[in-house]
């Protein structure tokens, strides 16, 4: 990070405001170790990765912050993870391994006080019968976008009192789709007014929580910055943008990660995903 704030020749010898924190380009995990000096590696999360691409690496001094962060979060927006059934359909996250999200999905799952909190696969008579002894519980069920999709195409369930939450992405797996026409497919097979969203990364050790329509609020600790597609150093609201976040979660790597999503700030802080800069992983 230092090398990155020497490189763009910052003449700064004091920040007066947030704003003026150079945000470290998130392609960086990729290619140097992002880590406080002398820092004992506690945990490496790996990023997804699709074809030969290569994977980020997230070097994590301190897992129990992570856990901190990533149970305060869910309380925040939700209630107590150990007061839900966890469904978890992640087939791709599963079979790449050192995923933070399976971390985090693994965390929920142990702390759930449903014995029927599990990962699930696409085998309709164990999800049939689940729906029946899961009727009147607090259900979550997040999926990577791909996964859900191929659940919804194989029949039709009645899930209106779950939480339906997807993680986002087509890994590849399918082609992209805007979040908008997603939604009204997945709403539509699992009869529910909203689905939830996930909006988190490899980079961070914080998750942003959208409740429908694609509005994503931050948690206290996370704030949300938009960038001029035209100038990494500028600042726009109200417009596309690309993403900066600040994760004061990522107290041994780097708080302050320009990511390659575009999207747009609102005026309360919320915020909405639009997609990616062209020729991004």
């Amino acid at each position: 990070y230092k090398k990155y704030v020497d490189l763009i020749k910052s003449q700064k010898k004091s920040i007066n405001h947030y704003k003026e924190i150079p945000f470290l380009p998130i392609d960086f995990f990729k290619s140097n170790k992002i880590i406080a000096d002398n820092s004992k590696i506690e945990k490496t999360f790996l990023s997804s990765g699709t074809g030969n691409k290569i994977r980020s690496k997230h070097l994590v001094k301190n897992l129990e912050l992570y856990e901190q962060s990533f149970t305060a979060s869910y309380k925040h927006f939700y209630s107590n993870p150990k007061e839900w059934t966890i469904l978890a359909l992640l087939p791709s996250y599963l079979d790449q391994g050192d995923s933070s999200l399976i971390y985090m999905i693994d965390n929920f799952i142990n702390k759930s006080e449903n014995p029927e909190s599990n990962y699930i696969n696409y085998d309709l008579d164990v999800l049939k019968n689940l729906i029946l002894k899961l009727k009147n519980k607090n259900v979550l069920l997040i999926g990577v976008s791909y996964a859900l999709l191929e659940l919804s195409e194989l029949d039709s369930f009645n899930l209106e009192n779950w939480v339906i939450m997807e993680t986002g992405g087509m890994k590849g797996r399918r082609k992209e789709m805007v979040r908008q026409e997603l939604h009204q497919q997945l709403k539509k097979a699992f009869n529910v007014d909203a689905i939830h969203s996930e909006y988190g990364m490899t980079e961070l050790l914080s998750q942003a929580y959208s409740k429908g329509d694609g509005i994503f609020q931050t948690p206290p600790w996370m704030k949300i910055y938009t960038r001029d597609t035209e100038d990494a150093l500028s600042f726009v609201e109200g417009k596309t943008g690309g993403i900066n976040v600040i994760d004061l979660a990522n107290l041994y790597s780097c708080s302050f990660i320009a990511t390659q999503d575009l999207g747009r700030l609102h005026k309360d802080g919320s915020f909405s995903v639009l997609g990616r800069f062209d020729n991004s992983d």
